[in-house]
């Protein structure tokens, strides 16, 4: 039966084309007519005029006035609704972003890297390098050495080169907290220089942007090159999910979700007063974020990634704009039969279609949901009274002697279900409120826990240091994971909320989780993109023990550091 609808629709598709023949023949594109006004800072002035020409190429009727502004008059420029501007991180951050309109349109990565002869490439993708240590390095009176960095005291020299770019240099020079770093290193002006030079000396680190090292392909670094990976959280290790250095496609990725130092991984913006309606002004943008991303990595910068450019481009909200012109009505009558034909046709394939999505998405709530283990809903979670609770979920409680217990509230315990280990930090050590606090970890897996309130860290506890598995089988106020001294305690539980309000908060995050699986189905299968979980189903106890580590970094991302 269904190969017969196909057919028959098939048939109909063939009849309406040639119906429709000769009125798409008289039928043309309007080309893009009109002026806009386009101004930029002199580091994106080369990349604008090349966007500006490639596109009044293709659209010969369309002209482009490019004005070349200092980054003080930025803001000047950003007070007249005609135009749109092309500016840096630099720039962008000194300006009122709530006053302005604003959209993505690529990156700007700066990257260390080394040759791949190191006599410490084994050790430095093993540990990786801290922030903290090229800083004290750079910031020190002593010339570089290997040794001084890696905390091993061999005397060998460490060599520096730097692009000789004033935007690079900007931003080592703040991830390195230094405006004089660059006194003893050396000044490199092209990545063909660069690229020779770290091939020529086995001792060197250099800074310059990603595109300056990549093979024309873009899927590989340069011969003999090696990048030099960041330890971002500092504690001596390359952690399973700071390791983004294995290629340049797994690097950028990581750079985009936030796994890099913000300081070298910078954005190139469009700007203007309001959101442009100048029909030449939004097919400019919808060109630059599609077709003018190839033009990018020729200036040294990074394009938008498939999800970043549809996201920008939906903020245009325009299509391609097409006119009919003295369109022949011959088969009008022909042509509205066949319609009506087909309308009939797909609304009994639609049918079919239903019921097979249906039986479809019952199958995969299954494999995502409840599936004969325990389920997992509001009943589950033990809220005991007299801790207090915060939105990282996490919980705090005060001893008597003033000493503050943390730990992880049971609605996370049973997301994540049994660990591997917990990443802590060390008696003495100094936590803030809001900042990382101790990290999760599931055969590699990870998920970075922030801190409710502020203090000292006086104790661990050692049952969870000697068997992580402790932490589920305790009740959830003995599940403590650290002792501290508090430093902010009476203004910071204002912000914590206790049993009751805490009960009420959690039916909302249970729909936020039943979001996110949602989600998850839908990059399972994309024809589920917008079924919501509520639709059938319930989350299974320990939902995330066994989804891959892209899970658990947008459960990070996307769910853990966006609280509600």
């Amino acid at each position: 039966m269904k190969t017969r609808i196909f057919l028959i629709a098939a048939l109909l598709i063939v009849s309406l084309c040639n119906a429709s023949n000769k009125e798409t023949e008289t039928t043309k594109a309007r080309e893009i007519e009109g002026s806009m006004n386009v101004w930029t800072t002199p580091d994106l002035y080369s990349l604008t005029m090349i966007w500006t020409a490639e596109f009044t190429r293709v659209n010969p009727k369309a002209t482009i006035n490019v004005l070349k502004s200092d980054n003080a008059n930025v803001a000047g420029m950003l007070k007249t609704p005609d135009g749109v501007g092309f500016i840096t991180d630099a720039t962008y951050a000194g300006l009122d972003r709530q006053s302005i309109w604003t959209m993505l349109s690529g990156h700007d990565i700066i990257v260390p890297v080394m040759n791949k002869k190191n006599l410490f490439l084994e050790q430095i993708y093993r540990n990786g390098i801290t922030t903290s240590c090229l800083t004290s390095m750079f910031n020190g009176s002593e010339k570089p050495e290997w040794g001084t960095l890696l905390g091993t005291g061999v005397k060998v020299p460490l060599h520096f080169y730097i692009m000789n770019d004033a935007s690079i240099k900007a931003g080592v020079a703040s991830f390195l907290n230094n405006s004089n770093f660059m006194v003893d290193g050396t000044n490199v002006g092209s990545s063909s220089e660069m690229i020779a030079a770290i091939r020529k000396d086995i001792n060197a680190i250099g800074f310059c942007r990603l595109t300056d090292i990549l093979e024309p392909n873009g899927k590989s670094l340069a011969e003999n090159l090696a990048f030099v990976p960041i330890d971002k959280n500092g504690n001596g290790r390359l952690d399973y999910m700071e390791n983004i250095y294995n290629s340049p496609e797994s690097f950028a990725h990581g750079v985009w979700i936030g796994k890099y130092p913000k300081e070298l991984s910078g954005n190139l913006y469009m700007v203007a007063k309001v959101k442009p309606a100048n029909p030449v002004e939004t097919a400019f943008l919808e060109w630059v974020l599609s077709d003018g991303q190839q033009y990018l990595a020729t200036n040294g910068f990074i394009s938008l990634g498939n999800g970043e450019m549809l996201q920008q481009l939906a903020k245009v909200q325009t299509g391609t704009i097409n006119i009919a012109v003295e369109p022949d009505n011959s088969f009008a009558i022909l042509k509205t039969i066949i319609l009506i034909l087909f309308a009939i046709l797909i609304t009994g394939l639609f049918i079919d279609f239903i019921a097979v999505r249906a039986t479809k998405k019952r199958t995969i709530l299954a494999s995502m949901t409840h599936d004969g283990g325990i389920a997992f809903d509001e009943s589950s979670v033990n809220t005991p009274g007299g801790l207090y609770y915060d939105k990282s979920h996490t919980w705090a409680f005060m001893e008597q002697d003033g000493a503050v217990r943390i730990g992880i509230d049971d609605f996370m315990r049973h997301v994540t279900g049994p660990l591997t280990r917990i990443d802590m930090k060390r008696v003495g050590d100094k936590v803030r409120k809001g900042e990382i606090m101790f990290t999760l970890v599931q055969k590699g897996k990870q998920l970075n826990i922030h801190a409710p309130v502020s203090g000292t860290i006086l104790a661990l506890n050692q049952d969870l240091v000697d068997n992580s598995a402790a932490l589920h089988s305790k009740k959830c106020s003995d599940a403590w994971v650290y002792a501290i001294e508090p430093t902010n305690w009476l203004i910071e539980i204002q912000f914590l909320t206790m049993s009751e309000k805490y009960k009420i908060w959690l039916k909302d995050e249970f729909r936020r989780l039943k979001d996110f699986f949602a989600m998850a189905m839908a990059a399972k299968d994309p024809d589920f993109a917008h079924v919501p979980l509520q639709d059938g189903g319930t989350i299974k106890d320990h939902v995330l023990a066994d989804l891959g580590p892209e899970v658990w970094e947008d459960f990070q991302s996307k769910f853990m550091d966006c609280p509600k």
